[in-house]
């Protein structure tokens, strides 16, 4: 299958770009679990535009973090494996009723902002590898 590598790699840069714009407004907004689930795209659509670059192939359709980074081919940090795992399962909590509840109890302002934080780093990081 033939496709403009350069154009599907920017397609999904400038989506993490914008989900991350996102997170940060509904940080602000107070909408904390919204902004924790926002950061977990913004990271996935990083993660894709990576794989494709380094594959020359189309991302897989996975939601988990943890297998899109290591389908990159980069290395990682212990601590940064254990942000892609914790982000993946805010992409679960944040959609299935059955978790939302213990999940947005979680959702302080000190909570989110901690992981909004690490979003930023991590994206900055990866984006190095673009």
């Amino acid at each position: 299958m033939s496709f403009n590598l350069k154009k599907i790699i920017n397609y999904w840069r400038e989506l993490s770009d914008y989900d991350l714009i996102t997170a940060e407004f509904l940080f602000k907004a107070k909408r904390y679990p919204y902004c924790l689930f926002m950061c977990h795209l913004s990271i996935e659509k990083l993660l894709k535009a990576l794989i494709i670059k380094f594959t020359k192939k189309h991302a897989p359709y996975s939601h988990n973090l943890v297998d899109l980074a290591k389908k990159t081919g980069i290395q990682f940090s212990k601590e940064d494996k254990i942000l892609l795992s914790d982000l993946t399962e805010f992409n679960l909590e944040a959609r299935y009723p059955e978790w939302q509840k213990e999940f947005y109890s979680r959702c302080s302002k000190n909570y989110t902002e901690d992981y909004l934080r690490k979003t930023q780093k991590l994206q900055k990081w990866l984006k190095k590898y673009l």
